[in-house]
């Protein structure tokens, strides 16, 4: 699954969320009509929420559609079918939302990757040296980090920069990393 948001909190009362946005096609991902599957064990507790009836408690679906999306002060917020008040829109807080990896096609440019496709990618140096391999993609404001788990069972970020990362092998099934010194050890 290729993740392509995370709800946020409520917007209003009528059951609007706030979306924190982890793709580059907003539009397109969270057109009306739009699929989106909700990520498993996202960590929401089920919130009591008069959703099929009082007192009987939401659980966030497997599937959520988008019913609208509109951008309000920078942030895109969103209507999903069957959320119609707060109550409901808090119980998704929290909730990551993607798209089947199947369902996308390949980045038009060679130098821009999916997830879903670096995620499992063994991390080698120059020398051909294993680090380890690529447990999942963290999204920072400055730049993307691979999450990179080592063979002893810690982990370590690298900033997904051409400076640091010179080599994605998709066919090969790894990722060249020439680390600064130390940076492994933070």
């Amino acid at each position: 699954m290729l993740i392509v948001g995370r709800i946020g909190k409520p917007h209003g009362i009528r059951g609007e969320v706030t979306v924190e946005v982890r793709t580059d096609e907003p539009e397109a991902r969270f057109a009306p009509g739009s699929v989106l599957r909700t990520e498993p064990g996202a960590g929401n507790a089920p919130a009591p929420a008069p959703a099929p009836g009082p007192g009987v408690p939401f659980h966030v679906p497997a599937e959520l559609i988008v019913e609208s999306a509109r951008w309000h002060q920078g942030r895109l917020l969103v209507a999903f079918e069957g959320v119609l008040d707060r109550d409901v829109a808090e119980a998704l807080r929290g909730t990551l939302v993607g798209v089947e990896s199947s369902d996308i096609a390949p980045p038009e440019d060679p130098e821009e990757f999916h997830d879903h496709q670096l995620v499992g990618l063994d991390v080698v140096t120059p020398a051909g040296e294993r680090l380890g391999e690529v447990a999942r993609i963290d999204h920072a404001p400055a730049s993307d980090l691979l999450v990179l788990r080592r063979p002893e069972g810690k982990t370590a970020l690298i900033p997904f920069v051409k400076a640091i990362v010179p080599e994605v092998d998709l066919a090969g099934g790894r990722v060249v990393v020439d680390p600064p010194g130390g940076l492994l050890d933070l």
